[in-house]
């Protein structure tokens, strides 16, 4: 039987050692994150939100506890399996937009599908596909210096859900947008999340943006201090 929470923490403690300064980031967090939820992490600058990103996806190791995603523990993979299983079920979207200059739009938005080993005529279908999603149609052979701010992002997220992930981590992603853009941006991801019924997590310091999502997690130096249900936009 499939279980409804696709991300499971349990008692995770994050520390940094920098040999002469250990920094506590991550104090026995809990969480249950269901399928298909979209929450905001909100809390003050160094209060580990992006911390409990990190480890919860796999980019970062933990110094205790336990963490499933989709009942397999993350946590305990071998690095190889890890970015393995990051490529198949998760897509990211970060506040730099972290697009290669070099490349079009849907050049940018098909190198996972590539890398994946999907054939360059299918992966160019699936990111045109995915551009029109984000409503970029006509934009496809742009590159990011061509665009605005909010249609990089756009680009960022359609890369992001190329490969259909059960899971998109999102940080401060209206972080460099305009209010409008933001907006417009963070109205799209609820979309997404609504249309393809996708789990969403997002770091964000902005209220406007935690208003839109299904739950806001407080947190507070290294610990979930508080939950809110806010019923999503």
């Amino acid at each position: 039987m499939q279980n409804d929470n696709i991300i499971q923490a349990k008692g995770v403690r994050k520390t940094y050692d920098t040999g002469k300064v250990t920094v506590d980031a991550l104090r026995g967090v809990d969480l249950n994150v269901r399928r298909g939820e979209m929450v905001a992490v909100m809390g003050p600058s160094g209060c580990g939100k992006t911390t409990l990103l990190n480890v919860l996806s796999g980019l970062d190791d933990i110094t205790g506890g336990e963490i499933l995603i989709d009942g397999a523990p993350i946590h305990d993979m071998p690095d190889k399996k890890r970015t393995r299983y990051r490529a198949e079920k998760m897509g990211f979207v970060f506040q730099a937009f972290n697009l290669l200059p070099v490349l079009s739009a849907v050049e940018n938005v098909e190198l996972p599908l590539l890398v994946a080993g999907v054939s360059p005529s299918q992966a160019r279908r699936i990111a045109r596909e995915a551009l029109s999603l984000v409503g970029l149609s006509g934009q496809e052979l742009k590159r990011p210096a061509e665009m605005s701010g909010g249609q990089q992002q756009r680009v960022t997220i359609a890369r992001a859900l190329v490969n259909e992930p059960a899971i998109v981590w999102t940080d401060e992603p209206t972080g460099n947008l305009d209010s409008e853009t933001s907006v417009e941006v963070t109205d799209l991801l609820c979309r997404l999340n609504k249309e393809k019924l996708q789990t969403f997590v997002i770091v964000t310091h902005d209220i406007s943006v935690g208003r839109k999502t299904d739950r806001i997690l407080r947190m507070s130096d290294g610990q979930i201090v508080e939950e809110l249900y806010v019923g999503g936009g």
